[in-house]
């Protein structure tokens, strides 16, 4: 990627935590965007194209402002998790980091080797951070992807902000 994300917040409470973040959309980004904003190290870890919200909405350079925001503070890298020598790039910077965050659907961190199990085998100390939009297990959705629409929808929010007249959300 050519485009630099905004500058990294130097000091704040969380200086000298490394975040590793394998997160995608908004709910991950923005939690570790929070803790990037208090000083964290957070290194964003993009497929090869980059995250598809690098070109949803407007921007320029190959980054929208929605990325662009949710992604603030942060380095940012490319790795193909696909591929083995990728992989083990991945696990050097888990190496050395505290905290691992990915909001994968449930099963795709496992199948990449990248669970909690693997990822905390011989690194203690790691905080293994996994989001999920409808639970870790058991209930009926617990597999399924989960956007900012689709949860507005099931949750009933999308047709509390229906026009008061006619009823059209």
């Amino acid at each position: 990627m050519a485009t630099a994300l905004p500058r990294r917040v130097d000091g704040g409470p969380l200086a000298g935590y490394r975040i590793v973040d394998l997160t995608m959309n908004m709910s991950g980004p923005l939690a570790t965007m929070v803790l990037a904003d208090q000083g964290a190290d957070v290194v964003k870890v993009e497929p090869p194209g980059g995250e598809v919200i690098r070109r949803v909405g407007m921007g320029q350079g190959g980054t929208s402002t929605y990325f662009a925001n949710l992604n603030r503070s942060k380095r940012s890298i490319v790795i193909n998790l696909q591929d083995p020598h990728g992989r083990e790039l991945l696990l050097r910077l888990v190496d050395g980091a505290d905290v691992f965050v990915q909001n994968f659907r449930l099963g795709v961190a496992e199948r990449l080797g990248l669970g909690a199990d693997d990822l905390r085998r011989g690194r203690p100390r790691l905080i293994y951070v996994s989001i999920t939009g409808f639970g870790p297990e058991g209930g009926p959705l617990s597999h399924a992807p989960a956007y900012d629409h689709g949860v507005q929808a099931l949750s009933g929010i999308a047709a509390r902000q229906a026009d008061p007249r006619g009823g059209d959300p």
